[in-house]
């Protein structure tokens, strides 16, 4: 059915052309341009037809992060917005000028803000063609994650090997293997979500072969997979993507493995273990990390400076926030002068930072509800009868996603926060559309 390819084909277009959060603006633009017809296609089907159940906690969140987003934007008068936290300096600066206090949205950044919500909806079209159109197949998305990360790292090689020519975007990271992307840490982000789906799509393959041979073959093609997503994390030099391959394998093992029902809860406790190690390796290990490791170059580039003046802002402007798309306007009034260069900072390099600095307290709301539906769905989905393979590869795939977003921001680039939307879809519990026969009942049962 031709409906089950749309969702996997603009996900490979999202893949493709949605590698960078800045640069790419013809790419990003039609990227969102192409949403709209998904958006207003889902739209119209939950006017003819009820969501079920199952998808009205998702469908739920995505109109309240929506409607927190819009509400930033309306103007208020004077006599509202000066008595929102930091605006201090907004105030002073109309006196200083001589002109009259105007209304103005809770946003700094009106224009930005509205620029972050187009930047969101390819994630939105994803997530509704799952959970509203069921245009997807499971195992087609899949495979469409693990197409384009084999090919990511093949043009990585590439990069790495050829020089500047090989490279898709313009202010990138030279030198090493970033594949579709603009970062290499989202690149890095990529290959760990191919982890679980791939583990995922050999389950269900290895189900449906026919005989020795095909299993053989299959296995065979899987195994080589991995090989090339090992080189792919080495040559990308990402330490939180070569941190985090370890546990998202580990758990993709465990998850869909064969061990015995007796040694599972040992290797689960184990492969605890052995993440926490990594993760802690990498931390405090001599590996040159700019967020813990002591800083000697560019220190008002590194995560710690960052972090550090993110977070003094955010409780600056706490409860409130300073509004979406407002963070670079914001960080530059934290920065020292002496250390101004002509380099900014374009994020805080947290998304979850950044979300507390632009939102406030409603941001802190929002994400402790969507992490308890997240949590809810993992036990449902583990505690099936029969587990969905691509339902539990998109809870360890989202679980990345997340952690990788504690120290980057994947999520700010069209290609993952699509990933992450249809992450989102599969764990919601729907099936792919099926086509309803038009007869009555009645008419079915006579016929039969």
């Amino acid at each position: 059915m031709i409906r089950h390819a749309v969702i996997p084909a603009y996900l490979l277009i999202c893949l493709l052309l949605g590698g960078a959060s800045a640069a790419g603006f013809i790419a990003n633009l039609t990227l969102q341009l192409a949403a709209l017809p998904l958006i207003g296609w889902a739209s119209w089907q939950m006017l003819q037809e009820r969501p079920p159940a199952s998808v009205r906690v998702p469908l739920a969140l995505l109109v309240l992060f929506v409607t927190l987003a819009l509400l930033q934007l309306i103007p208020m008068p004077p006599a509202a917005w000066t008595l929102l936290p930091g605006r201090g300096t907004v105030i002073e600066g109309y006196r200083l000028l001589g002109i009259p206090l105007p209304w103005l949205p809770l946003t700094l950044a009106p224009e930005p803000a509205l620029a972050s919500l187009l930047w969101l909806l390819p994630a939105f079209a994803v997530m509704l063609g799952v959970i509203i159109l069921g245009a997807f197949r499971a195992r087609h998305i899949a495979a469409v994650i693990v197409a384009v990360t084999f090919a990511s790292v093949m043009i990585g090689a590439l990069q790495v090997i050829g020089g500047s020519s090989a490279y898709f975007y313009r202010i990138t990271n030279y030198g090493v293997a970033v594949g579709f992307f603009a970062n290499a840490n989202h690149n890095a982000t990529l290959l760990l979500v191919c982890i679980p789906f791939l583990a995922a799509l050999q389950k269900v393959l290895l189900k449906k072969s026919g005989s020795q041979r095909s299993a053989s073959a299959i296995r065979l093609l899987v195994g080589a997979t991995y090989a090339v997503i090992i080189v792919g994390l080495l040559i990308n030099s990402s330490l939180a993507g070569i941190g985090l391959g370890v546990p998202v394998a580990l758990w993709s093992w465990l998850t869909f493995g064969r061990q015995r029902a007796g040694v599972r809860r040992g290797l689960g406790i184990a492969t605890g273990l052995v993440s926490i190690a990594v993760l802690a390796t990498i931390v405090i290990g001599p590996f040159g990390n700019n967020l813990f490791g002591q800083q000697t170059s560019n220190v008002e580039l590194s995560r710690q400076t960052s972090f550090r003046l993110t977070l003094q802002a955010a409780a600056e402007y706490f409860p409130v926030g300073s509004g979406i798309g407002s963070f670079q306007s914001v960080y530059r009034t934290q920065e020292p002068l002496a250390t101004v260069r002509g380099t900014f900072m374009n994020h805080a390099h947290s998304d979850w930072i950044e979300l507390l600095l632009e939102t406030g307290l409603a941001g802190v709301v929002f994400t402790a509800l969507f992490l308890a539906w997240w949590s809810v769905r993992l036990r449902a989905i583990w505690c099936a009868e029969e587990p969905e393979p691509f339902a539990q590869a998109a809870v360890i795939a989202s679980a990345a996603i997340l952690m990788h977003s504690l120290v980057d921001y994947p999520l700010r680039t069209a290609a993952l926060s699509a990933v992450f939307g249809a992450c989102i879809g599969l764990m919601s519990g729907v099936r792919p559309y099926t086509r309803r026969s038009r007869l009555p009942s009645s008419a079915r049962h006579l016929s039969l």
